[in-house]
């Protein structure tokens, strides 16, 4: 069988299952067709996708919902995000309207329903999960219902929905005026829109805004909250949807392929995973050199601040801490030659000898200068991005790795932030309070955005960044690169010094 054949999903089981899984087992094909860029995902796909877009689509869906997660938790107003998010939907999830006469239409629109329904499996296992997702898809179906420019293909595919609205007759509209005008805000008793009436229950918002009326367990709903309607249903339906997928999970019998890439998904939830290059994580232009490190330091983040000031400290750091540190300063630039400088000089409290037969042959072997695995043909490791970081090698007494947000007790972050710089209180408390609810890369992006407000807030009004360039930041190595150049915003050597999209 060639490699392009295995790499093909298919859901078919084999024949021996039990009758329990047979609806599962054989999903008949069936063309797909797309008449409106907004879709309510009722209907799973069932053509074969290779394994490569399988995963490819699912991590760019993923990138667009944890953005939005980001904006929400900044609270960023509807316009902010929908400015904010267009031009990283625009690369990760385009999405045209009929009137575009696009000819990618049909394959942006199969990208859009296959990746959400990869999601769906991905975050369905857990509670938390299934919430979490159910918030953030309601949020980017928002933003598309909302965008301008598809005025008549979005009545087209709220028409095409045949939702249960049922119409408020003449009769209740005479009968409650007085309450219809108050509700609405028009001095004629509502004559001039129409009314929906729908249980309570399916619109929420609107009930929680007091925007609706409310009599016997229904909501009457003008007309110009259509949208906030379309948008519950949406919700409702979802919700549903994943309880429904929740409880197949176990008898789905997935090829196993599929697992290890829909568990890596649901780990990304906490924050989602970076690849790295040294073309884009590096800083041209920058001294990045062993006697420069401790300048370089005020622009690291706080895990490697952390590193950073141990290493000062105590002359030494263990094992995890090295290995983190060290591929960090390889990501930033640090050449091999002036990384073996750097780590000699930081352990001056041991000798020549000790130095090279400890540490001298894991600081090459990280570089990729020796060793046969199959790192050095990349060029030895790369650093490494904050997913990895929160999940893997917790650190235990005496080390210094790992995530200050997530592995630090409140009382110690607090310091350490203070020790940095951070005595903003309500920092502090949004910090606190991320914590708490484990957004941990949200709390250090609560911290660059508050070391270098004014810097961002030039490169901005000045244009030198867009917002795609000052999205959340889910690396190490992009903190530092990006802190180095606002750092240096307007000054001569910063020609040299250019955010790459």
């Amino acid at each position: 069988m060639q490699r392009s054949d295995v790499s093909r999903i298919n859901l078919k089981k084999k024949n021996d299952i039990d009758y329990r899984k047979k609806q599962f087992a054989d999903p008949t094909y069936k063309e797909t067709h797309y008449p409106y860029r907004l879709n309510f995902y009722a209907t799973p796909p069932t053509a074969d996708i290779t394994l490569e877009q399988f995963e490819q689509w699912a991590i760019d869906r993923l990138r667009i919902l944890a953005e939005l997660e980001a904006c929400s938790f900044r609270n960023k107003s509807p316009a902010e995000t929908a400015s904010h998010m267009k031009p990283l939907l625009d690369k990760y999830l385009p999405l045209d309207s009929n009137s575009s006469s696009s000819s990618k239409l049909h394959a942006e629109r199969q990208k859009d329903h296959y990746s959400h329904f990869i999601l769906r499996l991905a975050f369905a296992s857990t509670e938390d999960l299934r919430r979490r997702f159910t918030r953030v898809e309601t949020m980017l179906f928002r933003l598309r219902l909302n965008e301008d420019g598809a005025a008549r293909e979005r009545n087209a595919f709220i028409q095409s929905l045949n939702l249960d609205w049922e119409p408020v007759t003449e009769s209740e509209h005479t009968k409650y005026a007085a309450e219809l005008a108050a509700t609405s805000g028009l001095r004629k008793g509502g004559e001039e829109e129409s009314w929906f009436k729908v249980d309570w229950e399916r619109v929420p918002d609107l009930v929680e805004g007091r925007r609706v009326f409310l009599k016997a367990g229904k909501a009457y709903v003008p007309s110009r909250e259509q949208t906030s309607m379309v948008v519950a249903e949406f919700t409702q339906r979802l919700e549903r949807a994943l309880e429904l997928t929740a409880r197949a999970l176990p008898r789905l019998d997935e090829d196993d392929r599929l697992t290890p890439i829909l568990d890596h998904l649901s780990k990304n939830f906490v924050t989602p995973d970076a690849s790295y290059s040294s073309s884009t994580s590096s800083v041209p232009g920058a001294d990045i050199s062993a006697r420069n490190v401790d300048a370089l330091s005020s622009s690291f983040p706080l895990c490697m601040q952390n590193l950073h000031r141990t290493l000062r400290r105590d002359a030494h750091l263990k094992h995890y801490g090295r290995l983190q540190y060290n591929l960090f300063l390889k990501g930033i630039g640090l050449n091999l030659e002036e990384s073996l400088i750097f780590w000699r000089t930081s352990f001056h409290k041991i000798t020549d000898d000790t130095f090279n037969k400890e540490y001298k042959y894991n600081v090459r072997h990280a570089y990729g200068d020796v060793g046969g695995d199959s790192n050095r043909r990349g060029g030895g490791y790369s650093p490494f991005s904050c997913q990895k970081i929160l999940m893997e090698h917790p650190p235990g007494p005496g080390e210094a790795h790992g995530c200050p947000y997530r592995h630090f007790n409140l009382e110690n972050l607090t310091a350490l932030l203070q020790s940095v710089g951070i005595s903003d209180r309500s920092v502090l408390q949004g910090v606190k309070e991320d914590k708490e609810n484990q957004k941990f890369h949200m709390a250090c992006n609560r911290v660059f955005e508050y070391v270098h407000k004014n810097e961002i807030k030039k490169a901005k009004d000045e244009s030198i960044m867009t917002s795609a360039q000052l999205e959340t930041i889910v690396h190490p190595n992009e903190y530092f690169k990006r802190s180095y150049i606002l750092k240096n915003l307007g000054k001569p050597k910063n020609e040299d010094v250019k955010m790459e999209d």
